[in-house]
């Protein structure tokens, strides 16, 4: 593990925001280990530096093309997104569900053909609400270069279809509900996330 990444893992560990135990992902998986970034991300010193750390590392992956855009799925990419957004000098534009559970830019954001955007969440898992806005974006004709995210639970493993940065990549077991052995003890589930189950 990289000294950043160590130093990211810290920060989780001092506040509290490392937790162990049976959660619910908001992927519908189970896992004996939880990110709550809710707790670093409080503090905004914290939140300012992660920020400024990941936007050097997805501008890197830019290749040095000016970014106009960072998106973000609502809510767990919200701190971290405006945060990588100041550090870039781009505007911050999220994505949220709708009524039928689809990502959506609305809220009078408006994005054009042909600008670059990033995308950044909190936590990766699966990659599925940052693949959503990715897609989003590019339905808009939005040149999405790169994501990226504070933690990567997926060991790198999932695919956005784009380049990706993570300030940490961590390889954290998770079960689907009928295969999950927490459940088969009967211990019971949380579900910290943004989402109600």
């Amino acid at each position: 593990m990289n000294s950043l990444a160590e130093s990211t893992l810290a920060v989780f560990n001092r506040t509290g925001a490392y937790l162990n135990g049976h959660f619910r992902l908001t992927s519908g998986l189970h896992s004996p280990e939880y990110l709550q970034c809710a707790l670093v991300l409080q503090h905004p010193h914290i939140a300012e530096k992660l920020g400024a750390e990941l936007a050097a590392q997805l501008r890197r992956l830019a290749g040095g093309a000016k970014i106009d855009i960072v998106s973000a799925p609502a809510i767990g990419g919200l701190i971290i997104g405006h945060e990588v957004a100041r550090a870039l000098d781009a505007r911050f534009v999220f994505a949220e569900r709708d009524a039928s559970a689809h990502m959506v830019v609305r809220r009078g954001f408006e994005v054009s053909p042909g600008e670059t955007a990033v995308v950044v969440e909190d936590v990766i898992t699966t990659g599925g609400s940052t693949k959503e806005v990715i897609d989003v974006l590019r339905a808009k004709g939005v040149n999405v270069v790169a994501a990226g995210s504070i933690i990567d639970r997926s060991g790198g493993q999932a695919d956005l279809g784009a380049p990706r940065a993570a300030l940490a990549t961590l390889n954290v077991v998770s079960y689907s509900e009928e295969n999950c052995p927490m459940c088969k003890q009967g211990l019971p589930v949380q579900k910290p996330g943004s989402r109600p189950s």
